[in-house]
């Protein structure tokens, strides 16, 4: 099993770095999260990860791959699986065809939907027929997870899952997440603005400022004053 490592990792919007001197290390199975207030850089973290800036410097390794030689579509071979912000998934695509184009990413070759998915968000399988673009927020969200499940991921990158999202759905999002990380050994790494979601769910977390990180710790330590000297508005 190989760490997700970065190290003094800068990450450019044409000549403007937005990542600035970042370091982290991601452990197999681990679970951080990426804290901060609007725009100080977490999506571009995420991005840079998957190889989604115009440029990236520093080193970023997942075992001994140096993921800045590789692109996209490289880095998901890997195992690196990305859920963004919006989801993205194919509204004219039903659930099946959403869910199998995530089995492309899988170095095996296979192209089997695993039933796991279906226990874990029982209502795709209702609706497996059904147009992607037919589903509420929630429910799209649901299957923009089983879509970057199916590839068989070693980690999953989720950026704010739960925003925007029905509140019933909400907990089935956040359980999900914390079954695949600690019943499936899933590495994750969350950008979340729910504070105690990301308390309760992660081993350890960072807190972004201006493109750098400005505090990192274990979830014991996200304590009620960090929260409120770096996370308030």
């Amino acid at each position: 099993m190989e760490n997700l490592t970065a190290t003094n990792l800068y990450s450019f919007y044409g000549k403007s770095p937005v990542l600035q001197g970042v370091s982290f290390d991601l452990k197999p199975g681990e679970f951080l999260s990426v804290l901060g207030r609007n725009g100080v850089g977490k999506t571009t973290l995420l991005k840079s990860i998957m190889g989604l800036t115009d440029r990236c410097e520093g080193d970023l390794k997942f075992g001994e791959t140096d993921l800045l030689k590789c692109s996209t579509p490289q880095r998901s071979l890997k195992g690196i699986a990305y859920i963004p912000q919006g989801r993205e998934i194919i509204p004219r695509f039903t659930v099946r065809e959403n869910i199998l184009m995530g089995t492309f990413a899988r170095p095996d070759g296979k192209r089997d939907i695993p039933d796991y998915l279906f226990d874990m968000f029982p209502i795709l399988r209702e609706f497996i027929s059904r147009r992607g673009g037919d589903l509420s927020g929630g429910q799209q969200q649901q299957l923009a997870i089983a879509r970057a499940l199916a590839m068989d991921p070693k980690i999953l990158i989720l950026d704010e899952p739960t925003e925007g999202i029905q509140p019933n759905i909400v907990k089935q999002i956040e359980d999900a997440i914390i079954q695949l990380n600690r019943e499936r050994g899933l590495g994750v790494i969350l950008v979340e603005q729910n504070v105690p979601f990301a308390r309760a769910a992660s081993d350890r977390f960072l807190v972004l400022d201006k493109g750098r990180v400005v505090l990192n710790g274990t979830s014991a330590e996200l304590t009620d004053s960090v929260v409120e000297e770096h996370l308030t508005f």
